[in-house]
């Protein structure tokens, strides 16, 4: 079996309601997808992630400049030896940013070829199912206007609850004082309600202000305090596990196992939240899995991208073994989107749904999903 050829669909989308996270607007969704065809007629599904604000035309300029010309007429199931050509080919130029996203979409089509060869879901390529389900939490808590919305993300919490999501994470950053008024405003909706919640600043402050928005919220029994500083400072998070009392997780800007390596070493994190899409794909998340049980850091991997990104993920995340193992430890989550974004439940003939509070790994070969070539003709760029 050889790989014939490499297409790149760039999707957008434009929003009729912008929203802003700490950095800024979002006023269109992107997405941009990688499909790998092979001699055999077998096609794999992959996506390079494409962050809040990036433009989804960098990551497909490297796929389709560097990465496609060297891989056709290479065999699809030497997915390690490809991961490292990538790798070792755009080292120089390469190591961060859209050009890992880019051998992530990559990769993660070769892994979805793979599962469809060997009729297998891309768990079990793995090495297995530690989790058959997988509980989701709602993100959202976006801002229409900036700050000020207190009241209304405490009724968005509520609606969260109705949707029979148990887990939240809040979306802060937009100044200390506001986050707390959020934070308040939604702890008080919410009242005795079993919900857990976790935080997100997306590095908006510096380390000052990121320890007195951790201290004010230190009996809020928070899950995580997501990127409380830039990804750059990693001595700034150590510093945050250091003389915060909540777990600290990063890394959904940072990128292969190499990167990892220097957060594990420095003691950065408690929790590891590469996102597939740009990580290194499945072969990356391997890479950086392993990693960081030798460290004892939890991997709860990041999700924002389309459908092809949730299915990704959701095949990694059932894999994934507990970091720190007893009968009743704790599992990783799904993160579940939940601003506009149509290329996620309009992509796959199946979006996922919550069954019972729940999400079922789907166990098709590949990632499980079919997609809909009318939804690529209706939004590629």
């Amino acid at each position: 079996m050889k790989i014939k050829n490499i297409d790149v669909h760039v999707l957008k989308s434009q929003l009729e309601t912008p929203f802003a996270f700490s950095q800024g607007w979002v006023r269109q969704r992107a997405a941009t997808l990688v499909e790998i065809t092979t001699d055999t007629g077998v096609t794999g599904w992959g996506e390079a992630f494409t962050q809040g604000l990036e433009t989804p035309e960098i990551a497909a300029a490297a796929i389709k400049s560097c990465f496609a010309d060297m891989l056709i007429g290479e065999n699809p199931l030497d997915i390690e030896r490809l991961w490292f050509d990538m790798y070792h080919r755009s080292r120089d130029f390469g190591r961060k940013g859209a050009v890992m996203a880019a051998i992530s979409g990559i990769d993660i089509a070769l892994w979805d070829i793979a599962g469809q060869f060997y009729g297998q879901p891309i768990s079990q390529l793995l090495g297995g199912a530690f989790r058959k389900v997988v509980q989701p939490y709602a993100t959202g808590f976006y801002r229409l206007h900036g700050q000020g919305e207190a009241g209304r993300l405490a009724d968005e919490a509520l609606m969260h609850y109705d949707n029979g999501f148990r887990l939240m994470k809040v979306k802060l950053g937009f100044g200390v004082d506001d986050d707390i008024a959020v934070m308040d405003a939604i702890q008080t909706a919410l009242g005795s309600r079993d919900v857990t919640l976790m935080v997100d600043t997306n590095h908006a402050y510096g380390r000052r202000e990121a320890l007195m928005l951790g201290d004010r919220l230190a009996d809020a029994n928070l899950r995580w305090y997501e990127e409380p500083v830039v990804p750059e400072d990693i001595e700034g998070y150590a510093e945050m596990r250091a003389r915060l009392p909540m777990a600290i997780a990063g890394g959904e800007n940072e990128h292969s196992l190499y990167g990892f390596k220097s957060l594990f070493t420095a003691g950065a994190l408690d929790i590891a939240q590469p996102d597939i899409g740009s990580c290194g794909g499945f072969s990356g998340a391997r890479h950086i899995t392993i990693l960081a049980q030798a460290f004892g850091v939890e991997v709860n991997p990041h999700v924002w991208g389309s459908a092809i990104a949730q299915a990704a993920s959701l095949q990694w995340i059932s894999a994934i073994p507990t970091t720190h193992h007893s009968i009743f430890a704790r599992q990783p989550i799904l993160e579940y989107d939940q601003s506009s974004h149509p290329f996620r439940r309009e992509l796959t003939t199946a979006p996922l749904e919550l069954q019972d509070k729940m999400v079922v790994v789907p166990d098709a070969p590949g990632l499980g999903i079919t997609i809909r070539r009318d939804t690529l003709d209706a939004y590629r760029v």
